[in-house]
């Protein structure tokens, strides 16, 4: 469920949005004649924060993908009454990044430049990070059963 978010966050393409205008942390969309045309994201972005948003986005996908494999082979090799910290590690890591992606997304871009709101993507990732928080401390936490 974690690893939804995070990926829509990533693929989807509405972090900030205009009634013509639809930007994410790859590339621009602009609404021509009816029609979405592909743009480069604008040149007034600062390069090294918007690749800095776009490495923690991926490697967020990543550590919950990693975090799932771990969950499921933990399933079977951890003796009973242990803990799923190596799951908890990667969810940690997950959640870290996601919250460095959006938090730097929302200090940078978009201060004052261009009227506009945030789209449903930048809206996932701030869920995600709640989400995949719960979801690290839940599984520091949890038991596999003694009985």
């Amino acid at each position: 469920m974690f690893l939804i978010h995070a990926d829509v966050c990533v693929c989807m393409q509405a972090w900030w949005m205009t009634d013509t205008m639809s930007t994410d942390i790859w590339a621009r969309w602009i609404l021509i004649g009816g029609k979405w045309s592909y743009t480069e994201i604008p040149g007034h972005y600062p390069k090294e924060y918007l690749q800095v948003v776009q490495a923690s986005s991926v490697l967020a996908c990543i550590f919950c993908i990693l975090g799932l494999f771990v969950f499921v082979a933990q399933l079977y090799t951890i003796p009973k009454g242990n803990r799923f910290l190596f799951t908890g590690v990667f969810q940690l890591l997950a959640w870290l990044c996601i919250m460095i992606a959006a938090s730097i997304y929302t200090n940078i871009f978009h201060k004052d430049k261009e009227q506009g709101w945030y789209g449903a993507s930048f809206i996932l990732a701030w869920i995600s990070v709640c989400l995949t928080f719960i979801s690290c401390i839940t599984y520091f936490t949890l038991r596999k059963k003694l009985a």
